[in-house]
């Protein structure tokens, strides 16, 4: 596992980079399960979590990462396993619902998994709807919601760029949301849980809070971007 390779040997250099610092460190749990989420601003999002929490936290990646040919292809697919992730389908339906299976068995076994609540990066640095993909995990293994906000990172990697700018970010760490196994949740019950993590998420990061699926904005951003015929 490469996980503590990339966090001890790289971290001295994205430290010196990304100028991480934390907040609340104590609000996660030192043993068992738990799901770390948070906002989503920026690709570095998912190197400032391991930066900064004294734990392994897994994490979904895209399933393209997975899905490479050739030489590249095999060594992306080694690496990201390596590191802990593991791949979603992002097109729904049961395939979606086999990376939500697979995060239910890493948080049976005590470990904690991270996992962004908006479903992909803010389009504009605003905080959107949340899915409620971890509040289904909470009520399916009784594990604490740990609401995290990262704050900066949007700031250091502006949308399309690649590699960061020199600045300083910080990942808040709140006091942790318990909740009771119940494997007969409604929507309603995973809706109010997914908006009272969120509601935590905007108190600490300050965000503009915004009533609708990151997904969709982009989506009808990117139309109206096509020229029209």
């Amino acid at each position: 596992m490469l996980y503590w390779f990339f966090v001890k040997g790289f971290g001295p250099i994205a430290r010196h980079r990304l100028g991480p610092s934390a907040k609340g460190v104590n609000n996660i749990p030192r043993k068992g399960g738990g799901i770390i989420a948070a906002n989503h601003l920026a690709v570095i999002d998912d190197a400032l979590i391991p930066l900064t929490c004294p734990r392994m936290v897994h994490f979904m990646g895209k399933a393209e990462y997975f899905e490479g040919k050739g030489i590249k292809g095999k060594f992306k697919k080694w690496w990201f396993t390596s590191v802990g992730v593991f791949p979603v389908d992002r097109s729904g339906g049961s395939k979606s619902l086999g990376a939500l299976e697979h995060a239910r068995e890493i948080l049976e076994e005590g470990h904690l998994f991270g996992i962004h609540i908006e479903g992909t990066r803010s389009p504009d640095g605003r905080l959107y709807k949340g899915h409620t993909g971890a509040a289904r995990l909470a009520f399916e293994t009784g594990c604490p919601i740990i609401p995290t906000a990262i704050i900066g990172s949007r700031e250091l990697q502006k949308p399309g760029t690649v590699i960061p700018a020199k600045g300083t970010t910080q990942v808040i760490y709140g006091r942790p949301i318990p909740v009771t196994r119940n494997l007969e949740a409604t929507h309603d019950d995973l809706r109010e849980l997914t908006d009272r993590v969120t509601r935590e998420i905007q108190a600490m990061s300050g965000q503009e809070y915004v009533n609708e699926y990151a997904q969709k904005v982009k989506e009808r951003l990117a139309a109206q971007q096509q020229p029209r015929q």
